[in-house]
């Protein structure tokens, strides 16, 4: 083999190994405002307590609404706290992940969502895309790790064309993406779904870019 080539090769090890090895997560909310991201912040989204929330249990939320992230991102581990309370109508909301914001329905996102709610949790959907349920979990699973009206934790883990979710350190889902022709980055949005009452939250989001 060409010495040069060997030497290039071995180059790339390094530094692909070094990126590796210096990856760490870095906050991509800071707690006090709407820096870095985009959306509907004057009626929908707010900050209260460090966490980006809205809804609320008095009136149902008339349409999804999502709150993106003005950066793209591929391979990452992305993890974030959130909390989702409701008194009656679809209570959910969900993380996008390598998704983009299209005109029609307004204000709505298109790409993957790791899904959050009753009958949902820990689900991986396909959000104004396939609008099906990519691969979801038994459902025993998520009951016993899930605290209900409290806050809980949410890993997302995407690497190439395998995407993984797990909730309060228990995985949920392991896909892997079978079309070719599906974009595999795309911004991070938050969602809260329309037609509950209910309040959704979060706070601590980080990411790790991986190589």
């Amino acid at each position: 083999m060409n010495p040069r080539l060997v030497l290039s090769v071995m180059v790339c090890s390094l530094l692909i190994s070094s990126a590796a090895q210096s990856a760490k997560p870095v906050p991509i909310f800071d707690g006090k405002t709407f820096a870095g991201w985009e959306g509907d912040t004057k009626k929908t989204w707010r900050i209260f307590e460090g966490a980006i929330v809205a809804g609320n249990l008095n009136e149902r939320v008339p349409r999804n609404e999502f709150i993106a992230t003005q950066r793209s991102y591929t391979n990452f581990v992305l993890r974030l706290k959130f909390k989702l309370v409701g008194t009656e109508g679809f209570v959910n909301g969900g993380v996008q992940i390598r998704s983009q914001r299209i005109s029609n329905p307004p204000n709505e996102m298109s790409g993957y969502q790791a899904d959050m709610g009753d009958g949902w949790w820990g689900a991986l959907y396909d959000e104004s895309r396939r609008n099906k349920v990519l691969t979801k979990p038994d459902p025993g699973v998520v009951e016993k790790v899930l605290k209900r009206n409290d806050w809980n934790d949410y890993e997302i883990r995407c690497e190439g064309k395998r995407i993984r979710l797990a909730i309060n350190g228990q995985q949920t889902i392991d896909y892997t993406e079978p079309d070719a022709s599906i974009p595999q980055h795309g911004v991070i949005g938050l969602q809260v779904h329309g037609g509950g009452k209910t309040e959704v939250s979060y706070k601590d989001i980080t990411i790790e870019e991986l190589p």
